[in-house]
C-alpha cells in the first residue's frame, strides 16, 4: 500500500488501466488504456427472448408488477453495465434506481473449475472488481448497499479496494458466513469453514431491515418475575466510558450495599435520571458525590486531572437495613423494573430486554444452520439439474434470502453482475423484488441460468425458499422455559442415543421428556410462479482497433439501424424510431446517422426537417470539407461528426 495525497490506497501493476477482454464469451483479460475505444464503446443489448408466466400467481403480498420487468444478460458485465447506465433508454430504467448490488466474483483462489476459470492474477482481478465496482455505484440508490462475497484470499484487498472506490466511511460490516457444515479433515493447513461477504452502502441513507422473530429467537425471552411482557437480562452498560464520562460512576447496590460500576471502557447503558428512577422502586436513592475520581478516571482510561469531577453516584438515601427490607418486598412482588437484582437478588445488576416488536437486529455471524452451507447450495442445483454436472461454486438459496431481506423491501431492484447458476435473481423473484442479472458464459446461461429463472416464473422451482420451515412446539403446554426448539428436537435426539445406551432407564421418565420437549416442523409455501424477465445478449462490438498503429475502425456489423443505435447509445440520444430523418434526441438536439457519405444535398435535407431552435448532431463514414462548412453556416451549433475519429476523441479520465 502507499499513501497518495493524504488517502491510504491499494497500488498494484497497471492500476491506471482498464481491464479488457480479449475475446467475447470467456475469461481472457488484458490491460488497456481507459482511453480505448474497446472500453469506451457503449455495446447494445438484444433481446433474444421473452419468458413469461401465463398464470397471474403472484405471492399474495406482492404486486404482480414487481416480478415482471426483470432483465438476463449474457456477455461481460463490463458491457451490460455500461449500457444500463449510459444508454437513455435503459438509464431511465436502472440509473440510481438499484436497492442491492450483490456480487460473487471468481475467488481467485487458483482453482480452475468447470464454469469458469478462477485462475486470475492479483492485479488482474483487483482491476476487474474496482472497475465492476464503479459501473456500479452509479447505478445505486441512494439508499443502496453492494455485498461482495469473497473467501480469504482477496478479502483483505478487496476491502482497501471498495474504501477507495465507495468510501471507507460507507463500510457497514464484514459478515462471516460458515460455508461448511464439518471440518475438512483432510486439509494441509487449517480447515477453512467460512467465506466473508463486505457490507457497503451507498450513502448514509441506507437502512438495513430487521429480521423476522422466529421460535427459536424468541426462546431467550422469559418472564421470571411474572412482567407481562417476557425479556432476557441483558448487559446494563455501552461502551465508550472515555466519550461518555457522565455516564460512569457507581451505584449502590440496594441488599448488598456494595458500590456497582461498569466494566473498564464501558458506561451505563442510559441516562443517569433514569437510572435513580429505576433504583427508586427498590429503596430511597439519591446523587451524592463520593469522591471517586481516582476509580472513574481508570474506567475511562484517563488521567484523574482529566476525568470529569461533577459526576455524582447514585446512593441510597437511607440506612441499609432499612433498604434491603424494602429491595426485597419489591423483588418478591414481581415485575421488577428495568434494573434487575440478579442471583435472586443478591448478585449484581442486569436490565431487562423486551421482546422487540420490530423484529431482530441482524448480525454479522451468519451460521449454517440458519442460511445454508456449500452442500446445501449444491443440492439445490443438483435438484434442479439432476442430469448435469453441478455447477461447481453455487451459494445456497436461504444466504441470499437473508442478504435480500436486510437490503431490501418488495418491488426493489437487486443486481448481480457475476450470475453464475442464477442464485440471486432466483431467490430474488421469489422474494418479489425486480432484479438484473448477467453472466459472461453463454454455456453456463444456457445450462444453469436461464432454464433455473425459468422454472422459478413457470412455478416449477418447489426447492429453495420456495418453502419455508420452522421448527415449533408440538404441545399446548410448550417448551420448558429458555428452550429453543431447535435445542428440544437435540434433546430428543441425544436422549434416545443415551436410552440405549442404558437399559435401566424407567420408560415413563423417558417418555415424559420426550413429550414434553416435542417439536414438529411447519412447512409454508412462499412462491407459486409467475412474473416474467427477458433474455439480452451484449450485441457484437461495432468497431475494430489496431492496437499497434493506434487507430479504430468501422467494423463490418456498424451498418443500417444497428450502427444509428449504436451511435446514439455512444453519444447518450435518446431512440426516435418512428422519426423519419433522426435516429435519436436529447434536450434540443437531434442526431442524425449517415450510412455513407455528407455532402451539401444531405446536409440540407436533414435541416429541412429541423424543428426551431434545435440543433443536430449528424454522424457519418465520410464527410465532404463543403458539407462541414454549410452546416456550420445554415445552422451554427450544429456538428457534423466522422465515425469512427470523432466518436472516440482522447479525454481525460480520473
Amino acid at each position: 500500500m502507499a499513501r497518495h495525497t493524504g488517502r491510504l490506497e491499494l497500488t498494484w501493476t497497471d492500476k491506471d488501466k482498464a481491464l479488457l477482454s480479449t475475446g467475447d464469451g470467456k475469461y481472457d483479460y488484458t490491460f488497456a488504456s481507459r482511453n480505448d475505444p474497446r472500453v469506451r464503446e457503449v455495446r447494445l443489448l438484444h433481446e433474444v427472448d421473452r419468458v413469461e408466466s401465463s398464470a397471474s400467481r403472484e405471492p399474495a403480498d406482492e404486486s404482480p408488477e414487481s416480478t415482471a420487468e426483470n432483465l438476463l444478460i449474457t456477455g461481460d458485465a463490463m458491457h451490460a453495465l455500461d449500457a444500463l447506465a449510459k444508454t437513455p433508454e435503459w438509464a431511465n430504467q436502472f440509473l440510481g434506481k438499484v436497492t442491492v448490488a450483490y456480487i460473487d466474483p471468481p475467488f481467485n483462489t487458483g482453482q480452475a473449475f468447470d464454469n469458469y476459470e478462477d485462475n486470475i492474477e492479483h492485479s488482474i482481478w483487483l482491476t476487474l472488481l474496482r472497475d465492476r465496482l464503479r459501473q456500479i455505484k452509479p447505478l445505486l440508490a441512494d439508499d443502496g448497499s453492494v455485498w461482495v462475497h469473497l473467501d480469504d484470499v482477496e478479502v483483505h484487498r478487496c476491502r482497501v479496494v471498495m474504501d477507495e472506490v465507495l468510501g471507507s466511511e460507507n463500510f457497514v460490516a464484514e459478515v462471516v458466513w460458515q460455508k461448511a457444515d464439518s471440518t475438512r479433515n483432510d486439509a494441509k493447513l487449517l480447515s477453512v469453514d467460512h467465506d466473508t461477504i463486505l457490507v457497503y452502502r451507498a450513502s448514509p441513507s441506507w437502512r438495513p431491515n430487521r429480521l423476522p422473530r422466529t421460535s427459536d429467537s424468541d426462546a431467550r425471552f422469559s418472564s421470571p418475575d411474572h412482567d407481562l411482557k417476557p425479556w432476557f437480562d441483558d448487559n446494563p452498560t455501552a461502551p465508550g466510558a472515555n466519550s461518555h464520562q457522565g455516564m460512569v460512576y457507581a451505584i449502590q447496590h440496594p441488599i448488598t450495599g456494595e458500590l456497582q460500576y461498569p466494566a473498564r471502557g464501558r458506561c451505563w447503558w442510559t441516562e443517569q435520571k433514569q437510572i435513580l428512577r429505576y433504583m427508586n422502586e427498590y429503596a430511597a436513592y439519591e446523587l451524592r458525590d463520593i469522591r471517586d475520581a481516582a476509580k472513574r478516571a481508570d474506567l475511562c482510561g484517563t488521567e484523574v486531572d482529566e476525568v470529569r469531577h461533577d459526576v455524582r453516584a447514585v446512593m441510597l438515601a437511607v440506612p441499609l437495613d432499612r433498604a434491603q427490607v424494602s429491595a426485597r418486598e419489591r423483588y418478591s412482588a414481581g415485575t421488577w423494573p428495568m434494573i434487575v437484582l440478579r442471583s435472586g437478588g443478591t448478585g449484581g445488576l442486569g436490565r431487562k430486554a423486551y421482546v422487540p416488536d420490530t423484529g431482530l437486529v441482524a448480525s454479522t455471524w451468519w451460521s449454517n444452520d440458519l442460511v445454508g452451507h456449500n452442500r446445501e447450495a449444491k443440492a439445490e442445483i443438483k435438484a434442479l439439474f439432476p442430469e448435469v454436472n453441478a455447477f461447481a461454486t453455487p451459494k445456497p438459496e436461504r444466504l441470499l434470502q437473508r442478504v435480500i431481506q436486510i437490503a431490501s423491501n418488495p418491488g426493489d431492484l437487486v443486481l448481480d453482475c457475476f450470475a453464475g447458476s442464477g442464485t440471486t435473481a432466483a431467490v430474488a423473484h421469489k422474494m418479489g423484488r425486480r432484479w438484473v442479472t448477467c453472466e459472461l458464459l453463454p454455456e453456463t446461461v444456457a445450462t444453469f441460468t436461464k432454464p433455473r429463472l425459468t422454472r422459478v416464473v413457470m412455478g416449477n422451482d418447489r426447492g429453495g425458499v420456495t418453502n419455508q420451515r420452522e421448527r415449533v412446539p408440538d404441545s399446548e403446554q410448550g417448551l420448558p422455559e429458555g428452550m429453543t426448539p431447535e435445542e428440544a428436537r437435540n434433546f430428543v435426539r441425544l436422549l434416545g442415543k443415551f436410552a440405549k445406551m442404558r437399559a435401566d432407564l424407567d420408560s415413563s421418565t423417558l417418555k415424559a421428556l420426550r413429550t414434553s420437549a416435542k417439536t414438529k416442523e411447519i412447512v409454508t409455501s412462499t412462491w407459486h410462479g409467475g412474473g416474467a424477465f427477458s433474455h439480452l445478449v451484449v450485441g457484437p462490438s461495432m468497431y475494430e482497433f489496431d492496437a499497434e498503429e493506434d487507430e479504430v475502425f468501422l467494423a463490418e456489423t456498424a451498418t443500417n439501424g444497428v450502427w444509428s443505435k449504436s451511435v446514439a447509445a455512444q453519444l447518450k440520444f435518446a431512440l426516435t424510431p418512428e422519426h423519419p430523418v433522426f435516429c435519436g434526441v436529447r434536450g434540443r438536439q437531434r442526431l442524425s446517422v449517415v450510412d455513407g457519405v455528407v455532402d451539401d444535398v444531405v446536409v440540407r435535407t436533414i435541416l429541412e426537417h429541423l424543428g426551431e431552435k434545435e440543433r443536430v448532431v449528424i454522424v457519418a463514414k465520410v464527410v465532404l470539407p463543403e458539407a462541414e462548412a454549410l452546416l456550420n453556416d445554415l445552422s451554427p451549433g450544429s456538428r457534423i461528426k466522422k465515425a469512427p475519429r470523432d466518436l472516440f476523441q482522447r479525454k481525460t479520465v480520473k
